[in-house]
């Protein structure tokens, strides 16, 4: 019923850029807390940022001044700004999002993006 679509992953060479986007879709009745995790290779998935529904952001102090997380409420969409990239920043990047939606009753559940690429390499 909800799909988390994520797009925006690629290779980048260090010091550069890149922007993910992650849409959500499906029987939507609010959307709540939004993150982006990572996970490289043989190791844990990471919480990146996050950014609640007034707009309130946290970051891992590993990211903190280099990536941005924002949000469009009306098309129920987060965004991950990645700014001085570095070869450690290499890992697949997933989005999740606290969705509420109505089957007769309002029901909270944490969804899952597909994962998007990030590499990190001259």
């Amino acid at each position: 019923q909800v799909q988390l679509v994520e797009s925006g992953g690629g290779l980048v060479q260090p010091g550069g850029s890149l922007r993910l986007s992650c849409s959500v879709s499906g029987n939507i009745f609010g959307v709540y807390d939004m993150r982006w995790y990572r996970q490289a290779p043989e190791k844990q998935r990471d919480l990146v940022a996050r950014i609640d529904k007034g707009g309130r952001t946290n970051y891992d102090e590993s990211v903190e001044g280099r990536f941005t997380i924002s949000r469009d409420n009306a098309e129920n969409t987060v965004y991950l700004q990645m700014n001085s990239l570095k070869p450690e920043d290499t890992a697949v990047y997933y989005c999740s999002a606290d969705v509420a939606v109505n089957t007769g009753s309002i029901s909270l559940s944490n969804y899952w993006g597909q994962g998007a690429q990030v590499t990190v390499s001259s």
